[in-house]
């Protein structure tokens, strides 16, 4: 059995076998507990694809599906995706499932005012955010995806969001900037995308200014 998640390694030489093996990792704590043998691969497209056998090999998959999405090229109009902002205009997102997705700004009402440049400033949203959507004539992004958005704004306190980087290396980065004692934690968006909870009194801008320096990539804060 294979499938082909919708979680992508985007980056370029050293820093892309770093990445796989980070995949690996991940992918392998996952389902550790599961009899599963497998094995990770990354295709043409950037995308990873797992191939495996066991007694739980269908549990496994389902396991990874949830939580990195499949590949699709035929969505079904009212299913959910779990897909990746790869763009924005003035008129939507798009998100990538194996095939574009639009997501209309007139879909955005429940994020509150602006234009699709202002939500995604306001949510933080860095290219390749992982993203729900609910396919449709039109798109759009899912109850839990809102709600999901939604908290980080009603959160006590910011984040930074970060692409292109595994979530070790956002760990290590901001331990040797000195601000260890500055977030809460490091959470995985997805496997090149991670998002650092601010502590308490800890200003996400400045965070930035501090370590971005030391990152590649796209950050964005969010400011509550």
């Amino acid at each position: 059995m294979r499938r082909v998640l919708n979680a992508k390694i985007y980056v370029a030489g050293d820093a892309r076998e770093r990445a796989l093996d980070s995949a690996r990792g991940v992918i392998g704590n996952r389902v550790a507990e599961l009899e599963f043998e497998h094995e990770v691969q990354l295709r043409d497209d950037d995308r990873i694809e797992v191939s495996g056998v066991g007694e739980d090999a269908e549990a496994a998959f389902a396991l990874l599906v949830e939580e990195f999405g499949e590949y699709t090229t035929d969505p079904e109009d009212g299913e959910t995706y779990l897909g990746t902002l790869e763009s924005w205009d003035n008129d939507g997102f798009t998100v990538d499932i194996g095939v574009d997705v639009r997501v209309p700004r007139e879909q955005f009402e429940d994020l509150g005012r602006g234009s699709p440049a202002d939500i995604r400033e306001r949510y933080g949203l860095v290219q390749h955010t992982p993203l729900e959507v609910v396919a449709g004539e039109p798109a759009r992004l899912s109850d839990v995806q809102v709600d999901e958005l939604w908290s980080w704004q009603k959160s006590e306190t910011g984040r930074l969001n970060v692409n292109s980087c595994t979530r070790a290396e956002v760990r290590a980065t901001v331990n040797r900037a000195g601000h260890a004692n500055d977030i809460v934690t490091v959470e995985r968006l997805g496997l090149l995308e991670q998002s650092v909870v601010c502590a308490p009194g800890t200003d996400p801008p400045g965070l930035l200014a501090s370590v971005g320096k030391y990152l590649e990539g796209e950050m964005k804060c969010v400011v509550v």
